[in-house]
């Protein structure tokens, strides 16, 4: 019997995941092969490294791919190159129940301007979503588009200790830093509008937290606006989630969690092994799961103090999820608690858990395509790594397809059985 079955039996829930004309309700048969040839192509890894690696070195030296990439995994992946080119799609999710969380995936910003910029398009997705509730519950964003990295690895080493004392310079330009994200974090939470702060390398983890929680004790206290993101690939993140839930009770706000496994693995282990210090991710994919599962439980179980917004692709964990929240007597559609997956990604866990009457949101990255080309590679390269992940979303494709063609009759396209 396939992992997802055994869960879904496990925990005894009424929802299902194999539904795949819910899950693919919103994309026509053309959208549907597209994606199919995609996933194809991303379950060969040997390819998804060629082709990044070739593109990499075709946007350097100035070669017309911007075409390619916009009919391949932009489409797939993304919105939009605006909000106005994401609003067919949040339309078409919303007639589903599903949200859109508007991710403006510009990220790594070098100048002033650039970072003000960002800034502007963050509060921009703010006030489109306050002004379509039901179809926004959240906007998010990156303190990389907002700060210069290296200035978030050196405050976050020196916060351990590791470095030398920050120069005045060094604080002038972190000043600004949490101006920016204050001023983000204040239009938020006057707008009533929930804001995600996306997590990123643990060598700039440190600053990050502590800007979140910062911005949680000003504008938490009331219900959880600002929610702080929990890496659960990474060791001891279990811990640091306890501490913050003790640091929300001691300082008397609402702490806004968003779970997720995580998505820089390859880069985290590498610099590990080139700088020479202890692996930060987790031993084994089932040692990360199960501190997942817990912090799913440990959230549900502090539900009066925490806000979850839990990002996950993995079939068990959303199982788990909603098995938690049928024996703590929790809605489906209660507001403190929420699913989120990528667009593009897990949309038999996404649609189905709707139809089932649950809180689903998608994150809907949107901006230039020579910006989100970073969001873009990651999203082919967990597809790849990701055990079974790619297999997974072809055989639901696939499955779809075939569906299709046996309802209407007709000769199938070069879908295999």
């Amino acid at each position: 019997m396939q992992p997802h079955l055994i869960a879904a039996n496990k925990f005894g829930t009424a929802v299902s995941f194999e539904d795949t004309a819910v899950a693919f309700a919103m994309k026509t048969d053309a959208q549907l092969y597209q994606s199919y040839l995609l996933f194809k192509s991303i379950n060969q890894p040997w390819l998804v490294q060629m082709g990044t690696g070739l593109v990499k070195w075709g946007l350097k030296a100035g070669l017309p791919i911007k075409g390619l990439l916009k009919t391949t995994l932009f489409r797939q992946f993304c919105g939009g190159e605006s909000i106005q080119d994401c609003e067919p799609i949040i339309r078409q999710m919303a007639k589903l129940g599903v949200g859109a969380i508007l991710d403006y995936s510009v990220e790594g910003e070098k100048t002033e301007a650039g970072f003000e910029k960002t800034c502007q398009e963050i509060i921009a997705t703010i006030h489109y979503a306050a002004q379509h509730r039901r179809e926004i519950p959240f906007c998010v964003f990156k303190v990389t588009g907002l700060a210069p990295f290296a200035l978030l690895e050196k405050v976050s080493a020196s916060m351990k200790g590791d470095s030398s004392p920050l120069q005045p310079s060094d604080l002038k330009t972190f000043d600004r830093v949490r101006t920016r994200i204050d001023h983000i974090c204040r239009i938020a939470a006057e707008n009533d509008v929930r804001i995600l702060i996306d997590g990123e390398e643990t060598w700039i983890q440190d600053a990050i937290d502590s800007l979140a929680y910062e911005m949680m004790e000003k504008y938490n206290r009331i219900r959880a606006v600002v929610y702080n993101t929990y890496q659960m690939y990474t060791t001891g993140c279990i811990e640091k989630l306890r501490q913050a839930r003790m640091l929300a009770a001691k300082q008397g706000f609402y702490l806004g969690v968003k779970l997720v496994r995580g998505a820089y693995m390859e880069k985290e282990r590498a610099r590990a092994a080139k700088m020479g210090y202890p692996d930060p991710i987790q031993p084994t994919k089932e040692a990360c799961d199960r501190d997942f599962d817990e912090a799913l439980q440990f959230c549900i179980e502090n539900k009066p103090i925490i806000a979850l917004c839990a990002g996950t692709h993995n079939e068990a964990s959303c199982y788990l999820l909603t098995a938690l929240m049928e024996k703590h007597n929790i809605p489906p559609n209660d507001p403190s608690v929420y699913f989120a997956q990528l667009y593009g990604m897990s949309d038999n866990i996404s649609f189905n858990l709707a139809k089932f009457g649950y809180n689903v949101a998608k994150y809907l990255p949107y901006g230039p395509i020579e910006a989100v080309i970073p969001y873009l590679f990651r999203r082919a390269q967990e597809n790849t790594s990701v055990a079974g992940q790619s297999s997974r979303e072809l055989l639901l494709v696939q499955r779809e397809l075939q569906r299709r063609q046996a309802f209407k009759g007709k000769e199938g396209l070069d879908i295999p059985a």
